[in-house]
């Protein structure tokens, strides 16, 4: 158990920390609409996430990383979403499944 200054000299410890972990663990938003993401091109750092929300009033949309495998999200209906954290440095081309002119990239460092 902590005494008061004992818990008091571990406060900026703590909140290095916890600052640390919110830096960590920040999400870049990617819209959908008018069948195109915006922005198209997104610069993370290893360990961020990136959210795709599907902004469309009636057509649903994937987000299809061709290069891995085919890895693909569901189907997100208007105003559904998903998304990913990248953890490895690199180029990550993707694009819309049902939609192959729709493309996008992660630039993760």
């Amino acid at each position: 158990m902590f005494t008061g200054g004992k818990l008091l000299r571990r406060v900026p410890a703590l909140l290095a920390l916890v600052s640390f972990c919110a830096i960590a663990e920040q999400t870049v938003e990617v819209t959908i609409r008018d069948y195109r993401f915006s922005p198209p091109e997104v610069r993370i750092k290893a360990g961020e996430t990136v959210k795709w929300i599907n902004r469309e009033k009636r057509t649903s949309h994937s987000v299809l990383f061709p290069a891995e495998n085919g890895l693909e999200s569901d189907r997100l209906f208007p105003d559904e979403h998903w998304q990913r954290t990248f953890m490895q440095p690199g180029t990550y081309s993707y694009r819309c499944g049902p939609h192959e002119e729709m493309k996008g990239l992660i630039v993760v460092e």
